[in-house]
């Protein structure tokens, strides 16, 4: 479940903004064409997992990952919570596997997959 909120997260990318809300800056990120390129998308994945190099980006996106799981994305904005989607359902399809492996780092457990799968499927 962190998985999918880091991969929502990185891709609503967003770093610590001093008010109740992500950092704008990643607002204009294409994931959409991040998750058309699977390639791209599994070298995401690797940094997320501490397997791989990654971009500035990437690491601004592992920076909120956890905080964005625990919570379902509460401090995302409407634009980054539609990015965390798109993100996270181009790791489930595309890349079932690294999704797995994303799940597991980052909820061991699966106290959050419940609730964050509701935020995922949601459509606000």
């Amino acid at each position: 479940m962190k998985t999918i909120v880091i991969l929502a997260t990185v891709l609503a990318a967003v770093l610590a903004y001093p008010a109740d809300t992500y950092n704008p800056r990643y607002d204009n990120f294409d994931a959409e064409e991040l998750v058309s390129n699977k390639r791209v998308l599994e070298s995401y994945g690797k940094c997320f997992l501490d397997k791989g190099p990654c971009t500035a980006e990437g690491n601004d996106f592992k920076k909120v990952i956890p905080e964005a799981l625990r919570t379902s994305c509460a401090k995302c904005s409407p634009k980054q919570r539609q990015l965390v989607r798109i993100v996270i359902n181009g790791f489930k399809t595309k890349t079932p596997e690294l999704w797995e492996e994303l799940k597991n780092k980052e909820d061991p457990h699966g106290e959050y997959r419940e609730t964050f799968e509701k935020f995922i499927n949601a459509s606000d």
